[in-house]
């Protein structure tokens, strides 16, 4: 029997995403009679989202239902589960923002300005909002960054936090593909912190599979890398930069940690000659051709949405076949509401998960979710060269971007811009720091840090 379900989606004019998670709900009988309300600042790419949507579940014959509005309390309240997918100031803000930082000297940006007080600002809002209207919700949180703004939100409330990531499964996908397994039959643990995560069991129809990925790096991989990189992506599971890690580390960097890992392996994203090295002609996903191939392929999937939007004879079910997708939002709200146990990879506290990390460190784990909740599995403890050259700077890195949002205190931004390579002195650090706080976008930014006060000060 179907057991309907009231979701809210923060940020739902992130419109592909958005229509994954509709497609997927229409797609799961179990969750038959939901109700979903759309959530954005911004009206026309809500009203888009809205039509699409309610136009898709129509095509297939689904009673899935759908409101639409501006006001983020209205859309919360009576929520089952809230799907945060808002980036604050979107792309516009972050590529002003990295203009600005590759002209003071940094190479592709500086790694702790990540959106990190805007994005903490904006999930704090959420999951305060979620505690006092909907506090028995499930908060599943898919924006970045996941690792940080889920450890200060699960600190800072007490919201059922579930931080959600596809990077590991595009891992596992490419490592199928590349050693021409069926992913179906591989199964896997890679444990560690978001974006940091390292593969520790990887098994093909129950055997150990280490020997197959061993085997590829020694007689395949150099002819791999000369002849296959492909013109219309940017790969990164099987790449140079991923294989030298494993060497480096002793286990597989899965997903998006190879790039990810930022800046404990700096020298791998020096330039763009480097970068080249390590992630194949073009640079990589993160270089400039790389992520403007990014910026274009959504702009250019907006634009096929939008023309699907105002055109009523176009069916959405032809731009979005229905076909289930392989996020684990869906299915991890039928697993609760239905209590149906499941496997999942997810970001929660550690609360003794992995060992060597604080409690209150969230960690990416598996875990089995039902009706009863979250229950994160125990892991082995991760090598000492992960822990030591990975993790751990990780997590250094995470408290001092929390300790900076909490206290208002500039000297951990300058403390963070003290530790990127490129910073030439002292000088420069406080230079770059004044700039980035008199960048119109920052505002609220350098108000928190009371750069405002000192700037009135001097005046």
């Amino acid at each position: 029997m179907a057991k309907a379900i009231r979701l809210s989606v923060i940020g739902a004019g992130s419109a592909q995403f958005s229509l994954g998670i509709v497609r997927d709900l229409c797609l799961t009988e179990g969750l038959a009679g939901s109700s979903v309300v759309l959530m954005d600042i911004d009206e026309d790419r809500l009203d888009m989202v809205y039509r699409l949507a309610s136009r898709y579940a129509q095509e297939l014959g689904k009673d899935i239902w759908f409101e639409k509005t501006l006001d983020r309390e209205t859309a919360l309240k009576g929520a089952d589960f809230v799907v945060n997918t808002a980036l604050a100031g979107g792309h516009q803000r972050e590529e002003g923002e990295r203009a600005l930082q590759i002209k003071l000297g940094y190479y592709r940006g500086i790694h702790y300005s990540e959106n990190m007080f805007h994005q903490f600002d904006l999930m704090l809002s959420v999951a305060r909002d979620v505690e006092r209207i909907c506090p028995d919700a499930y908060l599943l949180q898919s924006s970045n960054p996941v690792y940080d703004g889920c450890t200060i939100m699960t600190r800072e409330t007490g919201v059922k936090v579930i931080g959600l990531c596809h990077g590991p499964f595009g891992g596992i996908r490419e490592m199928a593909r590349v050693l021409g397994l069926n992913e179906a039959e591989i199964t896997w643990e890679a444990p560690g912190v978001n974006h940091c995560v390292w593969l520790t069991t990887f098994r093909y129809r129950g055997e150990n599979a280490f020997p197959l990925l061993e085997s590829w790096i020694e007689k395949e991989s150099e002819r791999y890398w000369a002849d296959n990189w492909q013109p219309d992506t940017f790969e990164t599971q099987m790449s140079p930069a991923s294989v030298f890690m494993y060497r480096h580390f002793g286990l597989m960097p899965l997903g998006d940690t190879s790039r990810g890992l930022w800046p404990e392996v700096w020298w791998l994203h020096r330039d763009l000659e480097t970068k080249k090295r390590f992630w194949g002609p073009r640079g990589g996903f993160d270089s400039d051709e790389g992520w403007q191939n990014y910026l274009d392929r959504l702009s250019e999937g907006i634009a096929r949405m939008r023309a699907a939007a105002d055109d009523p004879k176009a069916r959405v079910t032809d731009i979005f076949p229905p076909r289930r997708s392989s996020e684990q939002i869906v299915p991890i709200m039928d697993a609760v509401a239905n209590d149906r146990q499941g496997y999942f990879v997810v970001n929660v506290p550690n609360r003794g998960a992995l060992p060597g990390i604080a409690d209150d460190v969230v960690v990416e784990v598996p875990a089995l979710i039902d009706g009863r909740g979250v229950r994160p599995l125990t892991m082995p403890p991760l090598p000492q060269k992960v822990m030591l050259g990975a993790i751990m700077p990780r997590i250094l890195g995470m408290e001092r971007r929390i300790a900076g949002y909490k206290s208002g205190d500039p000297q951990y931004i300058l403390m963070s811009l003290l530790h990127d390579h490129r910073t030439r002195s002292l000088e420069h650090a406080q230079e770059v720091m004044d700039a980035l706080m008199a960048f119109p976008p920052n505002a609220r930014q350098a108000e928190h840090f009371g750069f405002r006060a000192r700037s009135e000060a001097a005046e």
